[in-house]
């Protein structure tokens, strides 16, 4: 091989005319004077639309690649083996969801404890009545005879007006005290209210006595998970899909959840399918693309559950704490396309995942040719113009490429 590297234009030219007459020189340089510099061997072979036309270009491969005249085109940066090409990418956050005002309800109603008492008071006052009610019957003389002692007091005139007064007085006592014991049971709580007006909640457990005159509406308080049924949303570009969500709640407020609202389940199945609709159609489903126009560069997609777990459950929490209700967490668990597109989507992805690996398989191979021609030259095993190192290149990268696609 030859050992020159830098020549004139006019021992081109004499090569140029020498050769021309002995039948072995190559032709001469057409432009003497152009501008070079070194590019990546990648962009020799591909035509990328989407490299931005007249971006400088860095020199990315040293005194390893021929010199040609600089074409638009940004240099791709080398990739270690067991580095993720996008490592260095900044997280970008999801944007919030701007929350919907839920509904409105009074500024007065909020939790409050209700007044009760221990069972204990409740069965002792039914017992004092139900007691009071035998003695007024025994002192009237009206119990039934075959019972000891029914016989009554000697010379009893019947039921008088101060009988019915201590056996109705005896009777509402025993009515109070049977009828206002309730049972309070882990998990659970009771709405009180009385003629429309809320009087506080319970969640105390065991036996208790509750006002009878009271309104009670129960409420679950427990943890609860909620499984949506598929329900249709679009991504940014406007694709129909498919979405199932987890969510993860429990009334925090009983007042609110019984009163602000007709049904607090209803309300946050509503809302659930409304904040999925508007959050789902900030992000594109899918990154197809990995250039700078590309629907993801840098960005969360659809398939990111984290970011649109945090997303879903901040806008739903927005929206059911008017309500009493406390979101802890909404996950989607099932983010599809529709049936109508889904064949068509399923075709594109496949498309960009042979895209991108065969972008990868391109990439390995340039490193490969980079390091062979850098070792080459750097131990001097040969020495290159050009011309020649230009040849080395393009016989290295399909030798190279082959070997790849026929593993």
């Amino acid at each position: 091989m030859s050992t020159t590297t830098e020549r004139s234009p006019e021992s081109d030219e004499g090569r140029g005319r020498g050769g021309a007459a002995g039948g072995a020189g190559r032709p001469p340089r057409l432009i003497h004077s152009e501008a070079t510099t070194e590019i990546p061997v990648h962009l020799l072979f591909r035509d990328d639309p989407r490299d931005p036309v007249g971006a400088a270009l860095p020199s990315a491969l040293p005194s390893a690649l021929p010199s040609a005249v600089v074409r638009g085109g940004a240099a791709r940066p080398r990739v270690e083996p067991g580095v993720r090409a996008d490592a260095g990418r900044p997280a970008v956050a999801l944007p919030p969801p701007v929350p919907v005002p839920g509904a409105g309800s009074d500024p007065d109603l909020a939790e409050r404890r209700a007044r009760v008492l221990p069972g204990a008071v409740g069965v002792l006052a039914g017992g004092v009545g139900a007691a009071g009610c035998v003695l007024a019957l025994w002192w009237a003389g009206a119990l039934p005879r075959t019972l000891p002692g029914a016989a009554g007091r000697a010379g009893a005139a019947g039921i008088g007006p101060a009988q019915w007064a201590v056996l109705a007085g005896a009777g509402a006592l025993a009515l109070f005290g049977f009828g206002g014991l309730a049972r309070g049971r882990v998990g659970g709580a009771w709405v009180l209210t009385l003629f429309g007006r809320y009087r506080g909640s319970v969640r105390r457990t065991g036996l208790l006595w509750v006002n009878p005159l009271l309104l009670r509406r129960r409420v679950d308080v427990r943890l609860r998970h909620w499984r949506s049924e598929p329900m249709a949303a679009v991504d940014r570009s406007g694709v129909a899909l498919r979405v199932v969500v987890l969510v993860v709640w429990r009334v925090k407020d009983t007042a609110l959840a019984a009163l602000a609202v007709a049904d607090h389940q209803e309300y946050l199945r509503e809302c659930v399918e409304a904040t999925a609709a508007r959050v789902l159609s900030r992000l594109p489903a899918d990154a197809f693309h990995d250039g700078p126009r590309g629907a993801a560069e840098g960005g969360p997609t659809l398939r990111d559950a984290e970011a649109v777990g945090e997303a879903l459950t901040r806008a739903l929490a927005a929206q059911a704490e008017p309500v009493g209700i406390e979101v802890f967490s909404v996950q989607p668990t099932r983010i599809e396309y529709a049936p109508e597109v889904a064949d068509a989507m399923h075709r594109r992805r496949v498309a960009a995942l042979d895209a991108r690996h065969r972008d990868s398989v391109l990439t390995s191979v340039v490193d490969s040719v980079e390091d062979t021609v850098a070792r080459l030259t750097t131990r001097g095993l040969v020495e290159l113009d050009d011309y020649e190192r230009k040849a080395l290149v393009k016989d290295l990268t399909v030798a190279f490429y082959t070997g790849h696609g026929e593993r």
